[in-house]
């Protein structure tokens, strides 16, 4: 009987690091002597758009499907040929729509019932300008080429991180000089940080400009600026 109680001792102690090493481990729990002070704080930093994104293509309409779609393509090849003689790399070229509608008339002769008159072909493309100044420019020689569809833009950070981070630290010195702020009221003193988490914030989302006119270069882009914001839940013990 002694034998088997030492080896179901023995059984115990060795599935102890087994079970830790699968998760089922129990962890002590994290005990404060003070009050515990929950804040909610923002950090905002503001940048200036480096990226534009905006949609172009060619809308071609022909008595049947297979001539709109021909004559589509025609315009499209030049209006990439306009993209690339600009500068502007495949990788920011994204084909984003291809549309093919039938076009109905209303004819009151017959009976009211629509009569098929051609088709319609839709070729879309979203570019990505990463010189903004240049903009209207590019989007002129679109024109030029037969882009007659322009939508946009879009403007926005291409790599906001960095301008996140500074936000993060932002947050952070703004909920400890709140926490600051609670103990003096309190007579107490900030301790020790016991958690923090991130929430919302984040990079913003692109800024939509409206109402590029039939020559873009009567539509000047101005970048203005873009506000990027962390929020944070830090939660203080005040001693």
């Amino acid at each position: 009987m002694m034998r088997q109680m030492r080896m179901a001792s023995a059984l115990a102690l060795a599935a102890a690091p087994i079970a830790a090493a699968h998760g089922q481990a129990t962890l002590p729990v994290q005990t404060i002597n003070g009050t515990r002070l929950d804040v909610v704080a923002t950090g905002e930093v503001t940048r200036v758009p480096d990226v534009a994104r905006i949609s172009t293509g060619v809308i071609t309409t022909a008595p049947s499907a297979t001539a709109a779609l021909e004559q589509n393509n025609v315009q499209m090849r030049k209006v990439r040929d306009a993209l690339r003689k600009a500068g502007i790399a495949d990788k920011d070229v994204q084909t984003s729509a291809i549309n093919l509608f039938p076009e109905y008339r209303q004819d009151d002769r017959t009976g009211g019932n629509p009569q098929l008159v051609g088709y319609r072909a839709q070729n879309e493309v979203t570019v990505t300008f990463r010189d903004i100044a240049n903009t209207g420019r590019i989007l002129d020689a679109l024109v030029a080429q037969g882009a007659n569809q322009i939508n946009g833009p879009t403007l926005s950070i291409d790599k906001p991180e960095a301008a996140l981070d500074e936000a993060r630290t932002q947050a952070l010195a703004n909920a400890r000089s709140r926490a600051e702020l609670y103990a003096r009221a309190t007579g107490k003193r900030v301790g020790k940080i016991l958690a923090i988490s991130e929430s919302g914030g984040g990079a913003p989302g692109p800024i939509i400009v409206r109402g590029f006119a039939a020559r873009a270069e009567a539509a000047k882009i101005d970048a203005g600026e873009q506000a990027l914001s962390v929020s944070l839940n830090v939660t203080f013990e005040l001693e």
